[in-house]
């Protein structure tokens, strides 16, 4: 559901209408490249558009998983550092890294379902959040990678 759809419901679904069409738009940024271009450096950091869907993958699995659901980071298979998240694995595909942020969204509508905005959340280590907060979080984070892989995805495509 697109956000300009909800701009008079209850603040959750406006949230989550956001945080979908986000969570969108970062696995659209991929559509019709190749393995190659997907993987493609164009900036000194190990930033690229494949490497920016592995690591919000990674940042929903944090916040969703870890700090709402109260499992570690370690038991949860997960690196400890942000910057880890956005390193490619010779493993790592288009599709196997699209499928796994696929799961991980369908984890986190599972985990906060039933949870009102004001649940206080205590997993992360920094310390207690409101869900609120965290789908703020979230929602941050999704609109700045997307931001970061619009422009990638115009260079990849102008070369």
């Amino acid at each position: 559901m697109s956000s300009f759809a909800v701009p008079l419901d209850d603040e959750r679904t406006q949230l989550e209408a956001f945080i979908e069409e986000y969570r969108g738009a970062i696995e659209a940024t991929l559509d019709g490249l190749t393995e190659e271009q997907a993987r493609r450096r164009l900036v000194p950091s190990a930033t690229t558009l494949l490497g920016l869907l592995k690591h919000v993958t990674w940042m929903q699995r944090v916040w969703f998983e870890e700090c709402v659901g109260g499992t570690s980071r370690q038991e949860l298979g997960l690196l400890r550092n942000p910057d880890e998240s956005f390193r490619l694995s010779d493993e790592d595909t288009v599709a196997s890294l699209t499928a796994a942020h696929r799961e991980a969204c369908a984890t986190a509508r599972t985990t906060v379902a039933d949870l009102p905005l004001d649940t206080v959340v205590t997993g992360h280590r920094t310390g207690p959040r409101t869900l609120h907060w965290v789908y703020l979080q979230v929602l941050r984070e999704l609109a700045h990678h997307c931001g970061h892989a619009d422009i990638l995805r115009e260079q990849v495509l102008a070369a």
